[in-house]
């Protein structure tokens, strides 16, 4: 049964017979992880909706009139829980060799990821109802939302909790931005960056084999030092053993893109010693490097910038050069030359393309397309699909992680859990 069909049988079970579980805000979440993995229990699914879910998908016992029968031969009462995953562009491995979760979901980069590795995921979770929408039309699966909603205790036992937990309240603009604002940051910012904490949590309750967190590189700076302090003391009152670096995607897709990268291990159910834990920061010899010039069109129509926007970024340009700093737009000219590579791209992309504009012959510079902003984070454009507006697309890519970067680690990851 196709996945489309199962979820759809589901919805008209629920609305007939659950109409106060239908209308909860996690239903599809609870539904759609369900379906990709029946042998769990998920959050806010009701114990009388999961019986009936497996009585709808199951095949009843024969019933036979001959008493003379074989009992070995009879057709016994049995679960048929295999759905086919062929109308999503990225289906759960059909044999995996390890679990994970991913916590601050995004629109899937650590899951493309992980699922290439023959990991399959148990639990999603982010907040965002546009990146939700884009994270199920890829992987067939909708994320529960807020994770301190979520009840530790209820997220599936995993192998490898992954997680971009956010970090504006301590990458370099988000910091300007709130003190200009009187606002606070970091661990100090009761929306955002407590939010470790819960991943923390997690951790101690799941005590999973290992873990992958990936933030700014910022991080090691904020504060003074005292933000990366914490992580560290309270990843060490865990037991867990980790490593960390700063790890630029530049070496594998053309952006600049600096993050730290944050491995640790349960030595408790794995044998690894700090220095064991390899956090790539360069691709392998047979990897094939996407040129920049192979992945931008040189005749684009439809994301010219405005003329207003042209000017104020002229003006923003002048105004800094004044000042005797670099701040301001990027432009990228041709001829593109070898192992050039851009800046980094924002969840900002989408106001004016600052970051990243692109030369046109007798005309203002235009913004990059949703297809060459894809391939600038390792996203495929001909498999990844975006269910929403430019706009959307635009801030979910520079919300995303650099998959060809993340990857690698995630091999050394997978390496030792499968041992």
């Amino acid at each position: 049964m196709k996945y489309s069909n199962a979820k759809s049988k589901l919805d008209k079970l629920a609305q007939k017979s659950y109409s106060e579980f239908y209308r909860h805000p996690e239903y599809e979440a609870a539904v759609t992880h369900w379906l990709q993995s029946p042998q769990y229990e998920y959050p806010f699914f009701p114990e009388n909706f999961l019986s009936d879910c497996l009585r709808l998908f199951t095949r009843k016992k024969e019933s036979h009139k001959n008493k003379k029968l074989i009992a070995e031969e009879e057709v016994y009462y049995q679960p048929q829980l295999s759905f086919g995953y062929e109308d999503i562009p990225f289906p759960p491995p059909k044999n995996p060799n390890f679990t994970f979760i991913d916590l601050f979901a995004g629109i899937g980069g650590f899951r493309i990821a992980f699922q290439r590795l023959g990991g399959k995921c148990v639990f999603s979770s982010e907040w965002d109802k546009y990146a939700q929408k884009t994270y199920e039309a890829n992987f067939g699966e909708v994320p529960f939302g807020d994770i301190r909603e979520i009840d530790e205790k209820t997220i599936p036992e995993h192998d490898v909790l992954c997680a971009g937990f956010p970090c504006q309240p301590f990458s370099l603009a988000g910091v300007s931005k709130k003190n200009s604002l009187g606002k606070k940051h970091g661990f100090e910012d009761e929306t955002q960056g407590t939010l470790f904490f819960n991943i923390a949590k997690v951790l101690e309750c799941k005590k999973p084999k290992a873990f992958f967190l990936e933030n700014v590189k910022n991080l090691l700076r904020h504060d003074k030092g005292k933000t990366f302090a914490v992580i560290e003391k309270t990843l060490k009152e865990l037991g867990y053993v980790f490593n960390y670096k700063i790890v630029d995607a530049g070496a594998w897709v053309p952006q600049h893109r600096e993050r730290i990268f944050l491995v640790g291990f349960n030595p408790d159910k794995v044998n690894i010693s700090q220095k064991e834990i390899l956090i790539p920061t360069t691709p392998q010899k047979s990897y094939r490097y996407p040129e920049l010039k192979n992945l931008i069109n040189d005749n684009v129509e439809g994301f010219t910038i405005g003329p207003g926007t042209w000017e104020t970024l002229k003006r923003h340009k002048q105004h800094h050069a004044k000042n005797g700093n670099g701040f301001g737009y990027s432009l990228l000219t041709f001829p593109i030359k070898n192992g050039q590579v851009t800046r980094t791209i924002s969840a900002r992309y989408h106001k004016d393309g600052a970051e990243i504009l692109i030369e046109q012959k007798n005309n203002r510079p235009r913004r990059l397309t949703i297809e060459e902003a894809m391939q600038l984070q390792g996203y495929n454009p001909k498999k990844f699909v975006f269910p929403v507006s430019k706009t959307q697309a635009y801030r979910q890519i520079g919300n995303s992680i650099a998959i060809p970067a993340v990857t690698d680690t995630a091999k050394e990851i997978a390496q030792f859990i499968k041992k």
